[in-house]
């Protein structure tokens, strides 16, 4: 027999006046759990680690006033007051720099899995199709397969070594040049070794050397302007919520005289490419891979026209930059230093003997003066001296310090470079310090570290070195060098022009007399 609930008068009665006295004692407990919430917030806040020490700023523009046409002298600067870690306000951006060995790898090794993305930035943005490119597109799936590509094919240790009878021609046609040049004047150094490095990539990208073809002298011009317009501090780009100032400032109109140069130049390139015959009995280029790529339907949504070209003007901005400026700073502080030339020029006319042509074959052994010149051209000049910057993808903590997510990170390679904690007379240019030196460039030693270090390291300084040591050695065995008539020395003009990377702002001429 079923049994039946029957519930009195009195009980409903109670019910409804506990519901009645729950709804009158609600907003009352809301308020105390509310107030108990905030002070656990409050609580957690103040056991908070503290930020990193920061310079003081200006409203709205935080310090982005203060960085100056040199950022990285203002920042070692700021550094020297407030220590080698620093969060500076630039706009809108929070922005971590970092100055010193132990920051360095705390950044590029220790947590370099959470600082290997890059910022939103318009101009790289513009002419590289939205982080189209390996240098900034930000850290996934993508920036992953393009770099695997790009090393693979262009710039692993096998494929650099492939590419030595061009390196071997276009250092003889420098020297050439230079040869014929030099009765008339004072050598452009700088035009020449931007031409060197130019014709090489062109050669093994496009399959073509520049001066050969007729956008060579454009491409060359416009891309030394991307450069400059990549590497600068823009209020744009601290300033995500106002993407008016861009335009405002001309900034934007620059970058779009460029790209309008550049893109139907690459879309020539490529259909050239394309419409080549398989059966074109040629060598095969960068192009001709990428090209190649797209049928495979793994990588056919990673390598579109719009990569290709973004990844061909990566490898012209940043590749031709980052080599030949290394051997223009190198010949500058030779020059500033005749005894260092002249050592240097004994060293490889001993391993010349009777030719008149340096190999890279020659370079193996006995030109270890010549790697230490190499090197102390970089710790005093790393072509980027605040490397490409970072983003930092969740919070983390530093040296005691809360690192915000989303902070802007930059490393002053110059700086530590010229750390008198760790080198002795850092200012001077003194190739003996790396003479029985372990510390290398490639990623491992953070005193040097020109190219970076971690996922993002450049992924072309086995590329780049193997034409820096090539022609410098060259360059010291067939001509004397020396200074225009009237210039000494201490009065040669050093002001760096700053960017994504940093060259002497009025050039190199110097007179060049042929040995041979």
């Amino acid at each position: 027999m079923e049994t039946v609930a029957v519930h009195s008068p009195l009980h409903l009665h109670l019910t409804h006046l506990f519901l009645f006295l729950l709804l009158l004692l609600l907003p009352l407990l809301l308020r105390v759990l509310l107030l108990f919430l905030r002070r656990q917030r409050t609580a957690a806040s103040s056991t908070r680690l503290p930020l990193p020490p920061s310079p003081s700023g200006i409203p709205i523009l935080g310090n982005l006033h203060q960085l100056g046409s040199l950022p990285h002298r203002t920042l070692r600067a700021m550094a020297a007051r407030h220590g080698p870690i620093m969060l500076i306000q630039l706009g809108q951006v929070p922005a971590l720099v970092v100055s010193s060995v132990d920051m360095a790898r705390e950044v590029l090794k220790e947590q370099d899995h959470i600082f290997a993305s890059r910022p939103p930035l318009k101009v790289p943005d513009l002419l590289f199709r939205d982080g189209g490119d390996v240098a900034f597109a930000p850290y996934g799936n993508y920036w992953r397969q393009v770099k695997k590509v790009s090393l693979l094919h262009l710039l692993s240790a096998k494929m650099v070594r492939s590419f030595g009878t061009v390196r071997r021609e276009e250092v003889a046609c420098l020297t050439d040049e230079i040869s014929q040049a030099c009765s008339s004047g004072p050598v452009d150094v700088t035009g020449a070794l931007k031409s060197l490095t130019n014709h090489i990539i062109s050669r093994v990208t496009l399959g073509s050397s520049s001066k050969r073809e007729a956008w060579g002298r454009q491409i060359v011009d416009v891309l030394g302007e991307a450069s400059m317009l990549a590497g600068a501090f823009h209020t744009g780009d601290y300033f995500p919520s106002l993407p008016w100032l861009s335009r405002l400032s001309g900034l934007e109109e620059r970058v779009k005289r460029v790209f309008d140069v550049v893109d139907p130049i690459l879309d020539d390139i490529i259909e050239t490419h394309r419409r080549r015959s398989r059966e074109d009995e040629r060598e095969t280029d960068f192009v001709d891979i990428l090209l190649s790529l797209q049928e495979d339907p793994e990588m056919t949504s990673f390598i579109s026209d719009g990569t290709i070209k973004g990844i061909v003007t990566d490898m012209f901005a940043a590749g031709t930059d980052s080599t030949h400026i290394v051997i223009e700073w190198a010949m500058a502080e030779l020059i500033r230093n005749p005894e260092t030339m002249k050592k240097l020029q004994d060293e490889v006319r001993s391993v010349a003997g009777s030719k008149q042509t340096l190999e890279e074959e020659d370079l193996v052994d006995g030109t270890d003066y010549l790697r230490a010149v190499t090197k102390e051209s970089m710790r005093l000049h790393p072509p980027g001296t605040l490397l490409v910057p970072r983003e930092l993808m969740e919070e983390t903590t530093i040296a005691g310090y809360r690192i915000p997510k989303g902070a802007r990170t930059f490393v002053n390679v110059w700086a530590i470079g010229r750390d008198p904690s760790i080198w002795e007379a850092p200012d001077d240019f003194r190739p003996e310090r790396f003479l029985g030196s372990s510390v290398d460039y490639r990623g491992q030693h953070f005193e040097l570290a020109p190219f970076g270090a971690g996922r993002r390291m450049c992924p072309g300084i086995g590329f780049s070195v193997t034409i820096i040591e090539l022609a410098l050695a060259n360059l010291m065995l067939q001509f004397d060098w020396k200074l225009p008539d009237g210039t000494k020395e201490e009065d040669m003009d050093m002001i760096e022009a700053f960017g994504i990377t940093t060259r002497i702002k009025s050039g190199l001429r110097l007179v060049a007399t042929p040995r041979f």
